[in-house]
């Protein structure tokens, strides 16, 4: 496991390298990756979504983020805060990261809550199955989308 100093270190030795690219090879457009809506029966539902994002047994979202949840005690702080994440973050943006966050960063602690295949350290209950539903993933989709501040 990489503490802190080692992340800074990688992400000064990554600025460095950066600084090193002639200018005409950071012109390239960058990669987003983004995935379409999903297949769902009924329109996504942004308050459904607050809700799944707000619980710990079932989004397991404030385990790790932060954001605009005054009513929840306890929030992690070790990823982003959620907060302001419709505006760094397109709809097809925040549904990619929810369905499969590691083609991202394979190294994420992030669950991949829209893949049942090759999951790793997952319950029995989450065997061969999605953590949520298509639904869901738009619901949350959906209210992520709503938080731009």
């Amino acid at each position: 496991m990489v503490g802190w100093h080692g992340l800074v270190f990688a992400i000064f030795k990554g600025l460095v390298a950066q600084s090193l690219v002639p200018a005409h090879a950071k012109a390239e457009t960058p990669v987003v990756l983004e995935a379409p809506p999903l297949a769902v029966s009924r329109p996504p539902n942004p308050e459904n979504g607050r809700k799944i994002v707000a619980d710990r047994r079932r989004g397991m979202c404030l385990l790790c983020h932060s954001g605009p949840f005054p009513e929840e005690r306890f929030q992690g702080n070790l990823a982003p805060s959620l907060a302001g994440a419709g505006t760094r973050w397109n709809e097809g943006q925040l549904r990619f990261r929810l369905i499969d966050s590691t083609r991202i960063n394979p190294e994420t602690t992030m669950p991949a809550y829209f893949r049942a295949e090759d999951k790793n350290r997952v319950g029995r209950a989450f065997s061969g199955r999605t953590i949520l539903s298509a639904e869901e993933i738009e619901d949350v989709t959906a209210y992520l989308s709503t938080l731009r501040d």
